[in-house]
């Protein structure tokens, strides 16, 4: 049987596994993220795998990684919060340290592929992924392919523009009106508090416990959110939009967004489609299982 060795990038921690042709999970385990520079990691990368290819056979190795990932050169734009992995080749120089095949992807779009592979959207040809943690990111899959556009920004909703006050030329974009951290920075704004004091846990706690601004900052924020899916659906038309990231971790959070989708329909006459919403599956696995998805089909297995 082919196996894969596959890493996870994140600005804490490297998390890596062995994966079947079948999206199961053999083993895997993670390191803290070297801080210091490129070699480290290729080195972590290198050490790992030849750890674990005496014991499997692997047809090569699978990248989820932050920023802008050009999976045809090898390189990484954009930003993250591991500045070192823009700028150099990155499939070049793990290839030369594993002598395996490379194929690499944004970790969102990592993650979308994983539902459509194995996760709530196997039987969907057209779906969104919208990640709401700190911002707001995602992915378009088309005909059950990643479409990334001409610059590699494709599924970037979080630049929608959601607020505005023309006269003052502010404006306001989705990840700041929709996030865990909008909602984090809506609850200290109306408790005149700094934000630091708060944490998305917190502020959905305090709700619960019937904290009446905590509950004014979580509705104001899940409207937001329940608008631009509205808007996302009405553009795209896909078969369903799937939330991933740390809001996806609430088990009421489809309820609370069919709730406020319901609002929408009812008060805007044009409204025609109700979107179908789903949680993804796989959380902290996701990123994982779709960068060996990726490698699959970098190769055409």
């Amino acid at each position: 049987m082919k196996y894969y060795m596959a890493f996870d990038l994140g600005g804490t921690n490297l998390k890596y596994a062995v994966v079947d042709r079948e999206a199961n999970i053999i083993e895997k385990g993670k390191f803290p993220t070297p801080k210091q520079s490129i070699e480290e990691l290729v080195s972590l990368i290198g050490k790992t795998t030849e750890n674990n290819k005496s014991k499997y056979e692997f047809d090569g190795i699978a990248l989820s990684f932050p920023g802008v990932v050009d999976n045809k050169s090898g390189f990484i734009g954009g930003a993250s919060a591991v500045p070192y992995i823009h700028g150099p080749n990155i499939r070049e120089l793990i290839e030369k340290e594993t002598g395996f095949r490379t194929a690499m992807e944004n970790d969102a779009n990592c993650a979308a592929l994983a539902e459509v592979w194995k996760g709530v959207a196997k039987d969907a040809e057209d779906v969104l992924f919208i990640v709401v943690g700190t911002g707001i990111g995602g992915a378009i899959i088309k005909d059950r392919k990643l479409h990334t556009g001409k610059n590699l920004y494709g599924g970037e909703f979080g630049y929608m523009i959601t607020e505005r006050d023309y006269e003052k030329q502010q404006f306001k974009i989705w990840s700041t009106t929709a996030s865990t951290n909008a909602i984090v920075q809506k609850a200290a704004e109306l408790k005149g508090i700094c934000a630091q004091e708060l944490n998305g846990e917190m502020v959905f706690d305090m709700a619960e416990k019937g904290d009446e601004l905590c509950q004014k900052a979580i509705d104001y924020c899940l409207m937001s959110l329940a608008e631009g899916i509205f808007a996302l659906q009405h553009m795209f038309d896909p078969d369903m939009i799937v939330i991933g990231g740390a809001i996806s971790a609430r088990e009421d959070i489809i309820d609370q967004l069919n709730k406020r989708i319901d609002i929408l329909m009812k008060n805007i006459s044009a409204a025609r489609l109700y979107p179908r919403i789903e949680r993804c599956k796989f959380n902290n696995d996701a990123n994982i299982i779709g960068a060996v998805y990726n490698y699959m089909n970098t190769f055409k297995e």
